[in-house]
């Protein structure tokens, strides 16, 4: 099989979504019932960290385990990556000592340089232009509670950040709507967006963007590497908190999604995040099995 990299949300079909999606529900049923399943057995997963994380890291070195291969954590700091090794090499290097490379780091552009020079599947974990991953398990659990998201409508109220992109990407692919709000300043950059892409409309307004939404989601307002702009996003956030009043412009039956860690009080009111609409924890758990659907299919193909 060609090798085939998973680097942003635009990268699979529907028709490969569509398999993923039900190759993750069948690994989650075995998961739920403690049934092995133990495809990748003696295969081998290299996970390389430039920016730290709790999710992704778990999610993949689990997946991995319990897909029956192994998974090697590395940190650049701890690398020769993070001497100034070339990606390239680097890649080059990795590539023939294991099965499946995922890499969580800043610019896209080093994750496609990696792709580019690696002789296995390469995974997004997280750049700061997409977080493809996250979008794939978000639109997993929404399809788990109130089935397909097709012409269904997602609210998105925050900046305009890699789970965005992926988010606008994903509405190309499965053929749903975005309402998107950001504050003045920290608006979407046309550069990381289609220009084929009608699906989406921008509000002034986050109230606005949440009306008739079939879901609402958001992400803190300092993503990691922006540490320095906390003060002045707080002021240019004010306001824009996903809370009870918004919830109420969505559908009844809307849901609350975050990809977490959240602040409340910040970016969503504890009252939405631990309220009945919220599928936070499941949209957690579900980055395990979408994972291991992914894992799966970028080493051995459909089965």
């Amino acid at each position: 099989m060609a090798i085939k990299h998973f680097l942003q949300f635009a990268d699979f079909t529907l028709d490969e979504y569509t398999y993923l999606i039900e190759r993750a529900k069948i690994i989650k049923h075995k998961f739920k019932n403690y049934e092995p399943h133990h495809p990748l057995l003696d295969r081998t997963l290299v996970m390389v960290f430039e920016k730290n994380s709790t999710r992704t890291r778990l999610s993949f070195e689990a997946g991995m385990h319990q897909l029956g291969g192994a998974a090697i954590y590395l940190n650049t700091r701890d690398s020769q990556l993070g001497r100034g090794e070339p990606v390239e090499d680097a890649a080059q290097v990795m590539s023939r000592m294991c099965d499946v490379i995922m890499i969580r780091t800043f610019g896209q552009d080093i994750i496609e340089r990696f792709a580019a020079n690696s002789r296995v599947p390469v995974i997004n974990g997280l750049t700061n232009e997409y977080h493809p991953c996250q979008v794939f398990a978000d639109i997993f659990t929404f399809i788990e509670h109130r089935g397909s998201i097709a012409g269904k409508t997602v609210a998105w109220v925050g900046d305009a950040n890699n789970m965005l992109y992926s988010w606008l990407q994903a509405a190309e692919v499965f053929g749903f709507h975005v309402n998107v709000a950001t504050p003045a300043g920290y608006d979407i950059d046309p550069a990381l967006v289609a220009p084929s892409n009608q699906r989406y409309s921008v509000f002034k307004d986050p109230a606005d963007a949440c009306e008739a939404a079939h879901l609402v989601t958001t992400d803190v307002w300092t993503s990691m590497g922006y540490e320095e702009e906390k003060a002045a996003r707080l002021k240019a956030f004010d306001g824009w908190m996903v809370d009870a009043p918004k919830m109420q412009r969505a559908q009844a039956d809307a849901l609350f999604m975050h990809c977490l860690p959240a602040h409340r009080g910040e970016e969503v009111s504890a009252e939405v995040i631990d309220g009945p609409q919220s599928v936070v924890w499941d949209e957690a758990e579900n980055r395990l099995h979408v994972q291991k659907a992914l894992l799966e299919y970028l080493v051995l193909g459909k089965l």
